[in-house]
């Protein structure tokens, strides 16, 4: 996709003005500060971190998975737990819906637990 229909699609699915505004090189630079935090520690909650992997699935359907696969890396390198899918960010089975950081601390690793108690219950 062009960046004309990348922010196009990104308006038309009702992201915010500043998700649109950035485009194509503005998801990349999301992604690439979002893993950055994971490998600090990733601290906001389950919800946040749901919408940081929507980033990535958008990234897949507009065709620029190939900008990410230094940050892919780095953050494949953190997952634990790939048996267990957190999110459907997009149709199939993308990698990153599964498993969680196995870093998470603060409200994500609060988050997880109970969603884990709850899937066992």
């Amino acid at each position: 996709m062009t960046d004309e229909e990348i922010r196009d699609y990104l308006n038309d699915n009702g992201y915010p003005n500043h998700i649109v505004a950035g485009g194509r090189a503005g998801l990349v630079r999301r992604w690439e500060a979002f893993v950055s935090e994971v490998e600090r520690g990733y601290e906001f909650g389950l919800e946040d971190y749901r919408n940081d992997l929507d980033v990535r699935g958008i990234l897949q359907m507009v065709g620029a998975a190939d900008e990410v696969t230094g940050p892919d890396e780095r953050f494949r390198a953190l997952l634990t737990g790939t048996e267990v899918r957190v999110w459907e960010s997009v149709d199939g089975d993308p990698w990153w819906d599964f498993g969680y950081p196995v870093n998470a601390r603060g409200a994500l690793a609060r988050d997880l637990r109970a969603a884990v108690a709850a899937a066992e219950e």
